[in-house]
């Protein structure tokens, strides 16, 4: 495909996705309007779908994408595209090789969540650990329940994927006196910081709760499965504030079911939001969170910096300082680390 020719910055059309871009810090928006001939901001209050990004991004010059699915199709009905700016640090909703294809380049914004997702992760410890959410729908029912709940010094927290957050989620673990085991297939087993490095299924077996800090690849698409579920302490706990994906979702239920797992913390899901009657409403070891890790003020603020900055640069023809390469879509961006996700 011949590459588009780019149009001056102050000629370009803008179309920004993520709600929460320049809610909290109006300089954002400001700055961009003022860069750029037109903004057009996402007005659905949700990610945009195939069909709907198609028939809004023809005359696009540049896109700053929330968790919108950003296929073929919409790179090849985009001919004036030149950037996609991730408002987040995963790109598993963005087809690398054909942005590579169409000349797009795609950014992301690696470590702007990490204090965010980190801080969700240990709350959602806490959560299941005391049974904070049943009690608290209880007690406003009308019941006052007797729970015992289960204190997390002593225990053995599991990290799967030791990246940014995965870090990040280790340091605070660690401080709250919890021994903290590993697993990234992209490190070596040792120990290194306080931190074990074992095999997942090691891992797995270990802790009383199991964290998952991945990206989305085709490696890691349902590594949470029936297999390694059958293999974790009888009665332990799962959170996952990274990828919906890398759980089998029937399995997990599965789990819950059978009483292997106690209870689960899951801010993402396969399908977001999910389908009324999905097994996983209806259940009180199921806490869920609607992919909200990193809605903070201070997070939303540096993913909206950092995506703003590079879609200006790539715009007025500089190198943007977080891009992302097609070439590695089946493994961690060249800026990220395996467990960024």
């Amino acid at each position: 495909m011949e590459p588009t020719v780019a149009c001056p910055i102050s000629d370009a059309v803008v179309l920004v996705t993520p709600r929460s871009f320049g809610l909290d810090d109006r300089t954002l928006r400001d700055e961009l309007e003022s860069a750029v001939r037109e903004v057009r901001y996402n007005e659905r209050g949700r990610p945009l779908h195939v069909d709907e990004l198609c028939a809004e991004i023809g005359d696009v010059d540049g896109l700053i994408a929330g968790l919108d699915e950003i296929n073929a199709a919409v790179f090849d009905v985009a001919t004036r595209l030149r950037v996609v700016a991730r408002y987040g640090v995963g790109t598993s909703n963005v087809d690398l090789a054909a942005a590579a294809r169409h000349g797009v380049t795609v950014t992301n914004t690696p470590g702007a969540n990490t204090e965010a997702v980190a801080e969700m992760t240990i709350a959602l410890f806490f959560a299941l650990a005391r049974t904070i959410p049943h009690l608290d729908r209880a007690i406003h029912a009308g019941a006052w329940p007797p729970v015992q709940g289960m204190e997390l010094a002593g225990k053995t927290v599991g990290i799967v994927g030791l990246g940014r957050i995965g870090h990040a989620v280790a340091r605070r673990a660690i401080a709250l006196g919890c021994r903290v085991v590993a697993h990234d297939p992209y490190l070596a087993a040792g120990s290194a910081g306080g931190i074990s490095l074992l095999s997942l299924v090691d891992v797995a077996a270990a802790s009383h709760i199991l964290t998952l800090h991945l990206p989305l690849t085709r490696e890691t698409d349902g590594l949470i499965n029936r297999e390694l579920l059958a293999r974790m302490r009888e009665g332990a706990y799962l959170v996952n504030t990274a990828r919906g994906e890398l759980i089998v979702e029937d399995d997990l239920l599965w789990a819950l079911e059978a009483g292997r797992l106690r209870g689960v913390a899951l801010d993402t899901l396969r399908q977001e939001p999910p389908p009324p009657g999905h097994p996983f409403l209806s259940r009180d070891d199921v806490i869920l969170t609607g992919h909200s890790g990193a809605h903070t003020v201070e997070a939303a603020a540096a993913m909206g910096r950092a995506a703003l900055d590079d879609l200006l640069a790539v715009l007025a023809g500089r190198p943007p300082r977080f891009p992302v390469v097609a070439a590695q879509a089946s493994a961690p961006p060249s800026n990220s680390v395996a467990g960024d996700g």
